[in-house]
């Protein structure tokens, strides 16, 4: 386990992790700071009920994310080859309508 110290909302505070989770409780604690600097004029002078506010919205913008339909990357179409493919496709396809047609005109 491993002690980090983090600053939020004009405190420091020291809280414990896994080995190796640090810099990811630094962002996550990064991501509270500035929720409660978003809300502004909104804080009270209560530091839980703020801290409690900020964990609503992140909450409520996880919460959104996850009913948010995600759709999938569009597939990427390399033009110049697929028309050289149909321009070889179209020629075979002459070829063998010449011969069909060059074996019906022999008999």
């Amino acid at each position: 386990m491993s002690d980090v110290r983090l600053d939020v909302g004009g405190r420091t505070y020291t809280v414990s992790c896994a080995d190796g989770q640090e810099d990811n409780v630094r962002r996550l604690a990064r991501m509270v700071d500035d929720k409660l600097a978003s809300m502004g004029a909104n804080l009270s002078t209560n530091e839980a009920k703020n801290l409690l506010f900020a964990a609503l919205l992140l909450a409520d913008e996880l919460d959104e994310a996850k009913e948010e339909p995600s759709m999938p990357p569009q597939p990427v179409v390399d033009t110049e080859r697929l028309a050289a493919q149909l321009e070889h496709i179209a020629a075979a396809l002459e070829n063998a309508a010449s011969t069909l047609e060059g074996g019906a005109q022999g008999s």
